[in-house]
């Protein structure tokens, strides 16, 4: 398996109950990797503030992202600047905890996000890249979407409705009339 472009792995040995405060930043290089992963036009600044410590035995982190970055608009492609601040909590489980049971795992809607490991460390940085990719719009569109879509003749939801077609039918018999 390739190593994440933006990997901050913490060894589970070294977390405890009590925890500990870090900061992982993506360098250039990393941001124009993840950037490329995501297909996003630019990456400016990832970076989060994350406490790691272990909670009923598992590791745990929380914290929050902050990145900057730019989207291209679907319609148009102009870039659209985009700033994120996500808070993030994650529990992180064994991968073979989930092959040792092969029932489906249910989560409530309460609980938080979950993330499965393998080997003897988490990786810190590869929980904040997916927070991020996660909160962004995934058809982001600009300013400039509607105007181009109507030039394109593609028509609104409201135009697409169930009376669109007879409102046609009968605006052409009025003016037929």
């Amino acid at each position: 398996m390739t190593a994440p472009e933006f990997s901050r792995p913490v060894s589970i040995d070294t977390i405890s109950e009590a925890g500990k405060a870090m900061t992982v930043e993506a360098d250039e290089a990393e941001r124009t990797a993840l950037a490329r992963r995501f297909g996003l036009a630019s990456i400016g600044l990832l970076e989060a503030k994350v406490a790691v410590s272990r909670r009923n035995g598992a590791p745990f982190a929380e914290g929050n992202v902050v990145a900057e970055l730019t989207q291209n608009c679907v319609v148009t492609g102009d870039p659209l600047p985009v700033r994120v601040e996500e808070p993030f909590a994650i529990r992180f489980l064994p991968e073979e905890s989930v092959e040792a049971d092969t029932d489906e795992i249910e989560l409530q809607a309460e609980e938080i996000d979950t993330v499965f490991y393998e080997g003897g460390s988490i990786d810190v940085g590869e929980a904040v890249a997916e927070t991020m990719a996660l909160s962004l719009d995934p058809f982001p569109r600009g300013p400039r979407a509607d105007e181009a879509l109507r030039e394109a003749g593609v028509i609104g939801e409201e135009e697409a409705g169930p009376f669109s077609a007879l409102k046609a039918l009968k605006d052409r018999m009025q003016g037929e009339g």
